[in-house]
């Protein structure tokens, strides 16, 4: 008896389409594979700001920090929002113009800081060193940093901080060169390189510089913990 070709393909698709449902229906689920996002400590590290900090100074060691797996902690005179600056020199110029930058969130304040849950600390540059440095838990702080060997930057500006806390007697350093007068006066030698590394200081002259001594610091902040590079 011939076949009918038509009502053969439409009996064979039914028959595998109640097979296939049988099945699913049977079928015991298979289970999803479970993700879970449970991310160890990140070591923290402090990064020095106040009103007036340079942009570039400050956001260039935070995002850095990030991608080498630290937790940068901003730190001012209080626990607030922050406006920093853009500083350069424009063509003409003798000394550095200045527009408003970003804004920037410290979530700490310098007399809160606790500075033995910290791995290291940055010193950024812009005006704001010309006042915090006289803030004496601030100079507390960086002098704990130093005397016990904590890998420490600074970048512009930001020598003025060590400098006041009496920390760079006989340290090399790298600094804006507006600023080696603050630097020669309280003992530290003045380098014109863009890197400087003395003892368990790291240092810039600007943030045109940050390209080579962030990442020698960074390198400093891994050996320090223990981390295999």
């Amino acid at each position: 008896m011939p076949i009918d070709r038509r009502n053969f393909l439409a009996t064979s698709s039914a028959t595998t389409a109640a097979l296939w449902a049988t099945t699913q229906a049977n079928a015991t689920p298979s289970p999803q594979p479970r993700i879970e996002f449970n991310p160890m400590p990140q070591p923290k590290v402090l990064i020095i700001v106040g009103d007036a900090t340079e942009t570039v100074d400050t956001l260039y060691p935070f995002y850095r920090l990030i991608e080498g797996g630290y937790q940068p902690v901003v730190a001012a005179p209080e626990k607030r929002r922050y406006q920093m600056v853009l500083h350069e020199v424009k063509p003409g110029w003798t000394i550095t113009k200045e527009w408003e930058g970003y804004s920037i969130e410290a979530e700490i304040a310098f007399k809160d800081i606790k500075p033995d849950e910290y791995a290291g600390i940055f010193f950024s540059g812009g005006r704001a060193p010309e006042y915090i440095r006289e803030d004496q838990d601030l100079l507390r702080i960086t002098r704990w940093f130093w005397d016990n060997k904590k890998p420490c930057a600074s970048v512009c500006h930001g020598v003025e901080i060590p400098a006041r806390a009496g920390i760079v007697k006989g340290l090399r350093m790298a600094t804006v060169a507006k600023c080696k007068f603050d630097l020669e006066v309280c003992g530290g030698i003045y380098v014109n390189e863009p890197c400087v590394i003395d003892k368990n200081m790291f240092s810039g002259r600007t943030y045109h510089d940050s390209g080579y001594f962030v990442g020698p610091w960074i390198k400093a902040l891994d050996e320090s913990i223990g981390r295999k590079s």
